[in-house]
C-alpha cells in the first residue's frame, strides 16, 4: 500500500501541448485548466460547444476534488477521515457517504487481492515515514507491535453511513485509492453538467478519459516505460488509467526505503517493476495498481484473469515485462515489437 505522499513524477505520459493539433477547429473549442490538490497537481481538458460552460462544470469538478481532499486527509487535524482514525477505536461512528463508499470500495479490492490491498496500513505507513524522516530502522519489535494493528478484517461498516474498528491502534490511509475516487467524482459531475468529452490528469498517476477528443477514436496515452525501450500506449474512451512504482531512496533519507508498504511483511516493497493498470473507473486503476505492484505479475496476472475489461502492464527498468489483459489493448512500440522474435524470453520474464 502506499503512503498519501505524491509521487516524484509524472508516471503517465500524455502531452497536453498537442492537444490544439486534435481540434477540428471553431466547432470543437476546448478548456484546459490545472489546480493543487492531494498534494499534487490535478488538470482537465473539456471539449464543449461553449467554453464558458466547460469552465463552469470544470470549476464544480475542481470543486469536489477540493472537498474530497479534506474529506479524506490523514495530514488535516479537522479532516473527516482523521477524526474518524480517532473516533473509530472508541465506538461507531457516523460517516458522509463519500467516505463510507471510498471506505467500502477500499474493502472490496482487499477481499480480491486476498489482503495485499489494505487501507489499514496506515500505523506501517507512519512507521516507516517517521524512519525516513531520522528516527531511523524500527527495531523487530515496534514492526512486530504495529503490524498488529493492520488488518482490513478489523473495519466493520454498517449500512449505510456507520463504521468502526476493531482495534486500539488501527488507522486508515487512503493514500492508495484516494486519488482515483476523487477522479471518478470529479468525471461524474462533468457528466452530470453535460460534459461528453474530457481527459482528468491526477497528477500523472491516474487519468480518466471521457468520451474522444473531436476527429478521433479516443484519447492516446503514452504509458509509463521506466526502461524507455518498450513505449506502451493504449487509445481509451469512457476508461482509467493509473501507474504505480516504489520510489527511489531519497538521497537525504537515513534510510533507503520507498512509499509503499507491503501490508504481508510490514516493510517498504523492493521491486524493478513499474505498473499500469486499465479500467473501467479510476477508483478501480488506483487500487489495483498498487495491488499488482505488491503482487509481481506472476500473482497479479491470475487476479486481473477474473476481472472484465481491464489490463496490465509490468515493465522493469532493463525492458522485462509482462502484459494480461481481458479486454482493453496495450500496443507495444513498433521499435520493441520489431525486436520481439530476438527477445522472446525477456518479453514473457514474470509472464509463466
Amino acid at each position: 500500500m502506499r503512503s498519501s505522499k505524491p509521487l516524484a513524477a509524472a508516471l503517465i505520459l500524455l502531452s497536453f501541448s498537442a492537444l490544439p493539433a486534435i481540434a477540428s477547429g471553431p466547432a470543437s473549442p476546448f478548456v484546459h485548466r490545472k489546480k493543487y490538490a492531494m498534494g499534487t497537481v490535478f488538470e482537465m481538458v473539456v471539449y464543449d460547444a461553449s467554453p464558458a460552460h466547460a469552465s463552469t462544470a470544470i470549476d464544480q469538478a475542481f470543486d469536489a476534488i477540493a472537498r474530497l481532499d479534506h474529506l479524506m486527509s490523514n495530514y488535516e487535524p479537522n479532516s473527516e477521515l482523521t477524526k474518524l482514525n480517532s473516533s473509530a477505536k472508541l465506538h461507531s461512528q457516523m460517516v458522509s457517504a463519500d467516505l463510507y463508499r471510498v471506505i467500502e470500495q477500499s474493502l472490496e479490492y482487499s477481499h480480491i487481492s486476498g489482503g495485499r490491498f489494505d487501507v489499514t496500513v496506515g500505523p506501517l505507513v507512519d512507521l516507516w515515514k517517521a524512519a525516513i524522516l531520522g528516527n531511523g530502522t524500527p527495531s523487530t519489535a515496534q514492526q512486530v507491535a504495529v503490524r498488529a494493528c493492520v488488518g482490513y478484517e478489523k473495519i466493520h461498516l454498517v449500512a449505510p453511513n456507520q463504521v468502526a474498528f476493531v482495534s486500539p491502534c488501527l488507522s486508515i490511509d487512503l493514500g492508495g485509492i484516494g486519488k482515483g475516487y476523487a477522479v471518478d467524482r470529479a468525471a461524474e459531475i462533468l457528466e452530470a453538467a453535460g460534459i461528453k468529452t474530457a481527459l482528468i490528469d491526477a497528477g500523472g498517476s491516474t487519468i480518466y478519459a471521457m468520451g474522444s477528443p473531436p476527429g478521433q477514436t479516443g484519447w492516446l496515452v503514452h504509458m509509463r516505460d521506466p526502461s524507455r525501450q518498450v513505449d506502451p500506449t493504449i487509445v481509451m474512451s469512457d476508461e482509467s488509467l493509473s501507474t504505480s512504482e516504489q520510489t527511489p531512496p531519497s538521497l537525504l533519507a537515513t534510510i533507503s526505503a520507498g512509499h509503499i508498504i507491503d501490508p504481508e511483511t510490514g516493510v517498504p516493497l523492493k521491486t524493478h517493476f513499474a505498473v499500469s493498470v486499465v479500467a473501467r473507473t479510476a477508483t478501480a486503476t488506483d487500487a489495483l495498481s498498487t495491488t499488482l505492484l505488491l503482487l509481481g505479475p506472476e500473482a497479479g496476472k491470475r487476479i486481473l484473469a477474473k476481472i472484465a475489461d481491464t489490463a496490465a502492464i509490468w515493465i522493469t527498468p532493463q525492458g522485462e515485462l509482462c502484459t494480461v489483459s481481458t479486454g482493453p489493448a496495450i500496443v507495444l512500440g513498433h521499435q520493441f515489437r520489431a525486436r520481439l522474435p530476438g527477445v522472446v524470453g525477456l518479453h514473457r520474464k514474470g509472464c509463466e
